[in-house]
């Protein structure tokens, strides 16, 4: 089945190139026959659409680009939705994460009068895994020693300067689709969603538990009156997998449960006293700490090539894309640029078994290398001149469409004063969120982009920067 797929995805890769060629050809053919009367050459082929003086000609160019991989060190990785797990790729390599993260304490949370704790567990839930789903994994969780107040919010941080990683709190074996999991319903307008979220649940030393119940009763609840003095009191938990490189997980929700039992005096229907349970559920939420440390394992694709380059996330490699524009700098100097069409192809691998390879990322940032500081971190959106977005990538042609992007170049050459330049940009993954803007009762809507973020889900692909495949396709005009 896969070789079947492989084969369709590779016949459509040669027909898209034939066709590339043909269309060339076409309009190469076409503009000199149209021109025959002037004296142009042929690198400023043209037509007429107006007589006289007001003549306005067309000009087609082609600019190839270089390209080569360079790594990543680290990436801005505060996020909602931790990635958990190791996972090796015969193609792209390892890479594994795993979390750090602080609890939030909400208003009101208190433990019962005469509460005595029964037990602490910690749960993992997920509903999204990539990898060998059957195969054993273990989760280890340690006690975070250090404040994370002021932590750098960048997948490089070490967690062993922050939790003791020789003495874990507790360890669970897990597999990806474990038989602890519960169903779920989702609804969005008049579609529902049915899914099953999964646990993996960590028993903890009930002795955590007793420190907060100590805490708790002392004179104002001492520092579990708010969440910001919990924070200093408890300072959070590390999570790793200690074992296995098969599978990793998006985590949707963590939360700390500290189970305990009272006496509620007189509190039953006929007036007896009454043994109840209750629990203390914490969760790691956007309004504190949580973030991911990533390691990658990238020495396969550093060497040089003449034929690809990769990108990887989280925080692996990207391509770095050179513009020569030096190279047409007359024509950009002289005439009008009205076009700049750009698309990046992919490369399929014959050798990746579908159901377990790391996929290509859905989208591409295509961003000047010195725009890159801050974009993440400030929340920027692209402004189709120093960063643009790709289309979603098209598993047909395994391309990713940049479609114009002129307004790159008329802008640097506005700032460069007509001066030759050339540009380098980086080709990033991420993850870009739309959201539909409804502009009438009538209309349908359409798809505004609302976020976007580096791409913490294991992503990669090898693209194409063979002479010829990897270029710009320009169009100019001039009286």
């Amino acid at each position: 089945m896969f070789f079947l797929g492989y084969l369709r995805v590779k016949t459509n890769f040669l027909q898209r190139m034939k066709r590339k060629f043909i269309i060339k050809g076409l309009l190469l053919t076409f503009a000199a026959i149209l021109t025959l009367s002037c004296n142009d050459t042929l690198d400023q082929v043209g037509f007429t659409i107006q007589p006289g003086k007001d003549r306005l000609n067309l000009g087609v160019d082609t600019l190839d680009l270089q390209a080569r991989t360079v790594e990543v060190d680290s990436v801005f990785s505060k996020t909602k939705y931790p990635v958990l797990g190791e996972y090796t790729d015969p193609v792209f390599g390892t890479v594994k994460s795993s979390y750090i993260g602080e609890f939030y304490l909400p208003e009101g949370t208190e433990f019962k009068e005469g509460a005595e704790i029964d037990s602490v567990r910690v749960i993992v839930s997920y509903t999204k895994m990539m990898g060998d789903s059957l195969a054993p994994m273990e989760l280890s969780v340690y006690e975070v020693n250090k404040s994370l107040k002021g932590l750098d919010n960048y997948s490089h941080v070490d967690p062993a300067t922050y939790a003791d990683l020789s003495a874990p709190l507790g360890s669970q074996v897990f597999t990806g689709k474990n038989s602890t999991y519960r169903t779920e319903t989702y609804s969005s307008g008049y579609t529902t969603t049915t899914y099953n979220v999964y646990d993996i649940i960590v028993r903890l030393p009930d002795s955590l538990g007793e420190r907060f119940l100590t805490e708790y009763r002392k004179p104002g609840h001492g520092k579990m009156v708010n969440a910001d003095t919990f924070r200093e009191f408890f300072r959070g938990l590390y999570f790793a997998t200690t074992f296995g490189n098969s599978t990793v997980l998006n985590v949707n929700i963590t939360s700390l449960y500290v189970h305990y039992h009272y006496l509620d005096k007189k509190g039953s229907s006929t007036k007896q006293d009454t043994i109840r349970t209750d629990m203390m559920r914490l969760n790691i939420t956007p309004e504190v700490t949580q973030l991911n440390y990533i390691q990658n394992d990238n020495s396969k694709l550093l060497g040089t090539s003449d034929a690809h380059a990769y990108v990887k996330s989280p925080a692996g490699v990207n391509t770095e894309i050179t513009f020569p524009f030096s190279e047409i700098h007359d024509k950009i100097k002289s005439q009008a640029l009205n076009l700049a069409n750009f698309t990046v192809y992919a490369m399929p691998e014959a050798s990746e078994n579908p159901m377990v390879k790391i996929s290509p990322p859905d989208y591409l940032l295509l961003v000047n290398k010195d725009s890159l500081n801050g974009f993440f971190e400030q929340r920027k959106l692209p402004d189709n001149m120093t960063s643009f977005l790709s289309a979603k990538f098209d598993a047909t042609s395994y391309s990713y469409r940049f479609n114009n992007i002129s307004t790159m170049i008329n802008h640097y050459n506005q700032k460069h004063g007509g001066a030759a330049f050339n540009l380098v940009y980086y080709l990033i993954p991420v993850d870009a969120t739309y959201t539909t803007v409804q502009q009438s009762y009538y209309s349908s809507g359409s798809q505004a982009l609302t976020e976007l973020h580096n791409q913490m889900w294991p992503t990669a692909a090898k693209l194409d920067k063979r002479v010829g495949n990897l270029k710009l396709e320009l169009i100019f005009s001039n009286f």
